[in-house]
């Protein structure tokens, strides 16, 4: 039986070598870290969201780098099969807000030891410390690779699943990004995706750690509004973080990369109130506190750590009467309440981002089993591929479809040899 190699015991290619495996593959899956499965612990926050229970369609629309190349092995191997997949291995999920699908327990181990379980049920030789440094390429088809200590493993395929350049203490340093260079694919830039945002206002460190829930923050470039998300986010010593900042830092990191420096966040921190209605809120807030101070009379709108630096944005002093305030004033902090502008100057490295964008160029990959175009019977998955999604299950869901689109196909198109 020929031996399939897999590089990298992530998401992707774990499920690669499970696929592989089942459809009656000799699988060899090399992990360079001390255990398999690390960047997968700690998704979700610890808890693992394993996909998502959105439509097709709406999965493809968040997988905002390159969507659409998954369409072949998005719908071969979808969200459905994915928890198909897990319940059978015994970890039973749950659907919570915004369809995300999560392990019962809460615990990202117990996927990924249920998973290991099966690689070992299904004969996978699983070699950890193991990197690979080189692919062995003969006469356009790939026939092996040589480990970091100069071991050399004849492979008939191989399947690529090393990973981006995040979190690199789980292994993703970019190691594969050389491989594929080095067998003639085009690497696109690489940037962060899913990563804080670093802004210039000095008043942000003094409410670090304050979390909003139910605002909407929206990305400006020279003026021009570029993306808006609603929903959570927290205040850090450097800038901004949580769901909806990680939303709009890809867009944010492609305009930074590009050298764009004039972009501005404006958080709208009352956003099911039309300016209409926020106004007559604050007429109505001050006149019940007409004899306070403006911080005073503004307790009941805002977090009270959030209120100097709001009447400051809006040019207000915080010690003058909430009486004194002039109409064209409280105009003025309305319209502050609903723009709340911050400036934009980068974002944290990449290190620090859940998902990488960019990677091994897609049009150089068959999108229907993601063999190499250029190299017969090499494959590449998961992050290591110009591919990324939103936060939700989405980069997951992406994962798992191409490494069983991969370790399915790598097993078949060696039949197809014979």
């Amino acid at each position: 039986m020929k031996r399939i190699i897999v590089v990298g015991a992530g998401p992707a290619g774990m499920m690669a070598a499970a696929a592989a495996a089942e459809c009656g593959g000799s699988v060899l899956l090399l992990e360079k870290m001390p255990r398999v499965g690390r960047k997968m612990m700690i998704t979700g926050k610890g808890r693992c969201n394993v996909t998502s229970a959105d439509e097709i369609p709406d999965i493809i629309k968040n997988i905002v780098g390159n969507g659409r190349f998954l369409n072949s092995s998005l719908r071969a191997f979808d969200n459905v099969d994915v928890m198909a997949f897990f319940e059978r291995l015994g970890v039973p999920l749950k659907t919570e807000r915004g369809n995300r699908v999560f392990p019962v327990s809460d615990r990202a181990l117990d996927v990924v030891d249920a998973i290991v379980r099966h690689l070992h049920d299904q004969k996978v030789e699983i070699r950890t410390n193991a990197a690979v440094t080189e692919l062995i390429i003969e006469d356009g088809r790939v026939c092996g690779v040589r480990l970091a200590d100069g071991t050399q493993i004849e492979a008939a395929a191989v399947i690529l699943a090393t990973g981006g350049a995040s979190y690199p203490a789980t292994g993703s340093t970019g190691d594969g990004y050389a491989l594929a260079r080095a067998a003639g694919h085009t690497v696109t830039e690489i940037f962060p995706a899913l990563v804080p945002l670093v802004t210039s206002d000095a008043w942000v460190k003094d409410v670090q750690g304050l979390s909003l829930r139910n605002v909407r923050a929206t990305l400006y470039h020279a003026g021009r509004k570029e993306q808006d998300f609603f929903g959570e986010m927290l205040f850090t010593h450097f800038g901004v973080t949580g769901p909806i900042i990680l939303q709009l830092s890809r867009r944010a990191s492609e305009l930074l990369a590009a050298g764009q420096e004039e972009l501005e966040l404006r958080l709208n921190l009352k956003p099911a109130l039309t300016h209409e209605k926020l106004r007559e809120r604050v007429e109505r807030d001050f006149a019940t506190y007409e004899r306070k101070q403006l911080r005073n009379a503004m307790i009941d709108l805002l977090p009270k750590r959030l209120i100097d630096p709001v009447l400051n944005a809006a040019d207000l002093s915080p010690e003058r009467s909430a009486q004194q305030v002039s109409a064209k004033e409280r105009e003025r902090l309305v319209h502050t309440l609903q723009a709340l502008a911050l400036r934009v100057t980068g974002t944290r490295p990449i290190a620090e981002a859940i998902v990488t964008a960019g990677g091994v160029a897609t049009r150089e990959i068959d999108p229907r089993t993601m063999e190499s175009k250029l190299v017969k019977h090499l494959y590449f998955v998961g992050e290591l591929v110009d591919v990324d999604a939103h936060t939700g299950g989405y980069n997951l869901q992406a994962a798992f479809s191409m490494g069983h689109a991969a370790g399915s196909y790598s097993v078949w198109n060696l039949e197809g040899d014979k």
